[in-house]
């Protein structure tokens, strides 16, 4: 009986790592203990689930800013739409705002993502 709760722990502990490291690039660094411990928390069946969440690429998110970051894409593509619109006529703030975007767009979409994420979880 012993060897099947060890078994089932071991499986869900792995379930967990694959996970957090297939997509690690797509979460900050500084929150994946926080979202370890609370995965651990979780019953096995739940993260079952989790394995179908789609992160949003934080690449995509820098290209769409290099190109189109004067035209508030990027803030419309993370759901700050608000902030897209302003950005959109003001010309990405005469273009400073969307060139400090260059640099800021990527953790701005990790922390979109673990956001997102802590939410999914939250509702399962």
């Amino acid at each position: 009986m012993n060897e099947v709760i060890n078994s089932n722990s071991e499986q869900k502990k792995n379930m967990i790592e694959n996970f957090l490291m297939l997509n690690s690039k797509n979460l900050p660094q500084s929150k994946v203990y926080i979202l370890r411990e609370r995965l651990n928390s979780l019953p096995e069946e739940k993260i079952r689930y989790i394995q179908s969440f789609v992160f949003k690429d934080s690449m995509f998110v820098l290209i769409m800013s290099l190109f189109f970051g004067s035209l508030g894409v990027d803030r419309f593509i993370l759901g700050e739409t608000a902030l897209g619109v302003l950005k959109l006529l003001t010309l990405g703030g005469c273009s400073i705002w969307a060139i400090i975007d260059w640099f800021l767009i990527m953790e701005k979409t990790r922390e979109y993502n673990f956001n997102k994420l802590m939410q999914f979880i939250a509702t399962l």
